[in-house]
């Protein structure tokens, strides 16, 4: 190989005889020093150059696959148009199941603990209200009557004028008469068949313990419930299962506390002494009417027998008031109703707010087809119990047999 010139031959000055270059490269040598240093450079390393062994290799390429005919695509329909707040969000999870969204969930929760909120109203207000209800011992220790089918109350309305301010008085048109006598004296079955409202007018004529024949409301001025329900058990052999004893205000406190009753007089009533002044026809009346309407005893012809027919006809209506939904549904409606109570009624031992329930709604269903209301059969106006006819219902009664008591057993006034 030719040599450089001025070289060895290697290149990388060597030993030859020619021009020393290593002084270029910042080597030390002996070539001559510049007047000032010269910075030494390091050479950078060049990557190295590509094996043409390992050149990329060139893959024939598969030939390709005619591509499909491509089909018209048909007409879509308009994409809808979002609402102005914006497109609602999609739902996922159980919300695309159909189970409501948060907002949903909440809302029926409120309307939950609402509901639950009013049956809890519903509930205590009359359990607080009973608290405050007068109780009696009604049983008397006498033998009596053994248990029979279905459930008999014995209701007492009283004249007391207990609880009523002298304005109640005079606006009641009740007097200031002292003591208690009963008015009303009704009989209510309810068992198997139709419920049975049965009338027993307070001058009936009959056998009391230990005062001889007199008048059965007198049994109550003797000897209190206990001597009224011996008198009663043993004229009629039917046992007594529970006690309700209203006063005479109670009518009306009630009546109005339900927003009135409608009463059907068959003529026009007017009677100074019980403050009634209404015509005829069905219409609303509050609780001063109702009340006169129930007493009154001197715009009919027969009387007593009269009387307790508008009796049973006031005690329904009020039983029906009690239990409509609008008297439920009110608070105002159903707070006075149950604080009234106390005031005006007194009930047996061992009935509770649930038995009252009960005797309340099956007062509701004394009318028409669901209920009988009578007066026991009698065989004059002198009020004495017919001989024959007033046994056979006592029999029916006791039996738990209410349907078959036809027209002959219940009439309205007895049968006369």
């Amino acid at each position: 190989m030719a040599e450089r010139p001025g070289g060895s031959g290697a290149g990388d000055g060597g030993s030859g005889d020619g021009p020393d270059y290593r002084w270029l490269y910042g080597r030390k040598g002996s070539a001559p020093q510049d007047p000032e240093p010269t910075q030494t450079i390091r050479a950078q390393k060049r990557p190295p150059a590509p094996d043409p062994a390992d050149a990329t290799r060139v893959i024939a390429s598969a030939p390709r696959e005619p591509a499909p005919a491509v089909r018209p695509t048909p007409p879509q329909p308009a994409p809808p148009v979002d609402p102005p707040g914006g497109t609602p969000p999609r739902r996922r999870g159980l919300f695309r199941l159909g189970f409501p969204r948060r907002p949903r969930l909440l809302r029926f929760r409120y309307l939950f603990l609402l509901i639950l909120a009013w049956f809890v109203f519903l509930v205590a207000v009359p359990v607080l209200a009973w608290n405050d209800v007068s109780k009696v011992d009604f049983e008397p220790k006498a033998s009596r009557p053994d248990d029979q089918p279905g459930t008999t109350y014995l209701l007492v309305g009283t004249d007391s004028r207990a609880g009523l301010t002298k304005a109640q008085r005079k606006q009641l048109s009740t007097g200031n008469a002292s003591g208690s006598r009963t008015d009303t004296i009704m009989l209510l079955h309810t068992g198997s068949g139709p419920n049975l409202l049965l009338s027993l007018p307070r001058d009936s004529n009959v056998e009391i313990p230990g005062y001889g024949t007199n008048k059965i409301n007198a049994a109550f001025a003797f000897g209190g419930p206990k001597l009224l329900v011996r008198t009663i058990e043993g004229e009629t052999g039917i046992r007594i299962d529970h006690y309700v004893e209203i006063g005479m205000g109670g009518v009306a406190g009630i009546v109005d506390s339900v927003g009135g009753i409608e009463v059907c007089p068959k003529t026009r009533m007017d009677d100074n002494l019980a403050g009634l002044h209404i015509k005829k026809g069905c219409q609303n009346v509050d609780g001063k009417t109702a009340l006169a309407y129930a007493r009154s005893r001197h715009t009919s012809g027969i009387g007593d027998i009269d009387r307790v027919r508008r009796q049973r006809e006031v005690v329904a209506a009020v039983g029906k008031a009690v239990l409509s939904p609008w008297t439920v549904l009110n608070p105002v409606s159903w707070w006075q109703l149950n604080h009234a109570i106390p005031d005006f009624f007194t009930f047996g031992e061992g009935m509770g707010p649930a038995r009252s329930m009960m005797w309340a709604m099956a007062m509701t269903r004394v009318n028409g087809k669901d209920g009988l209301t009578c007066v026991v059969p009698l065989r004059d106006l002198a009020v004495t119990w017919d001989p024959e006819l007033a046994p056979q219902m006592f029999s029916k009664i006791i039996n738990d047999d209410t349907e078959s008591i036809g027209k002959k057993l219940c009439s309205p006034t007895g049968g006369i």
